[in-house]
């Protein structure tokens, strides 16, 4: 079963270009890691940046969290938010069209 991640960064104030482009920067490792499906960044209306990750496993994701790319961002970021990155993992719950109702 495939493991849906949102990370949501609160950059400080002024830094938000910053921000993305640390978020940019570490993108290309994390999308060569095993398992990694989707890994993009987001604006939210409300100003923050939200990741939105999918991993074929939860397996592979603990690989990620624990991994270089992980440690590297988190440094890369750390000067430029206000407060902790909040994750949510979450297990797709199937509905609807496969296309559709499965992200």
């Amino acid at each position: 079963m495939t493991v849906v991640v949102t990370a949501v960064f609160h950059p400080l104030e002024g830094h938000r270009p910053q921000l993305v482009d640390a978020l940019r920067i570490a993108i290309p490792a994390v999308h060569e890691e095993e398992g990694c499906l989707l890994y993009a960044i987001h604006d939210a209306a409300d100003g923050t940046i939200t990741m939105i990750e999918k991993w074929t496993s939860a397996e592979l994701l603990a690989a990620h969290a624990a991994g270089a790319a992980v440690a590297a961002l988190d440094a890369a970021v750390g000067p430029h938010i206000a407060e902790p990155t909040t994750v949510t993992t979450m297990e797709p719950i199937p509905a609807g069209t496969e296309a559709q109702g499965l992200l």
